[in-house]
């Protein structure tokens, strides 16, 4: 039986790392994280590198955010997002060890649907 002094109960003290658990524990959280490990990305930039829905990447950034893995910035109309503490991708490629193989490559759409000022940069006019 754990003895705890301090009158905390196991819940209280394992319940922030279980939060940031809970927060990898979803695929499209995961593949997220994998793309900031790239930098900052706007929303409408991980949305079109994902192929994913605008609401549902906002949803996954949100529960990222509230969990303190990401952060955001506001430039214009765009939102920005970043790791907060890239020792975040130290815990990621420890889990990743713990695979009997190796995870593919992360399936990428074209960046062209973006027209974040990151992705305007490298783009031609039509």
């Amino acid at each position: 039986m754990l003895n705890i002094e301090d009158g905390n109960t196991l819940t209280e003290i394992y319940n922030p790392l279980a939060e940031v658990f809970r927060a990898l524990a979803h695929p499209a959280r995961l593949a997220i994280l994998d793309l900031l490990r790239e930098g900052e990305a706007c929303v409408c930039h991980i949305e079109a590198m994902l192929g994913l829905r605008q609401a549902y990447v906002s949803q996954q950034l949100m529960l990222l955010r509230q969990s303190g893995l990401v952060s955001m910035r506001r430039q214009g109309w765009n939102v920005f997002y970043r790791v907060s503490d890239p020792r975040i991708f130290e815990v990621l490629e420890q889990a990743r060890s713990l695979l009997p193989a190796p995870l593919p490559a992360l399936p990428r759409t074209e960046t062209l649907q973006c027209t974040c000022p990151r992705c305007r940069v490298g783009s031609k006019p039509a």
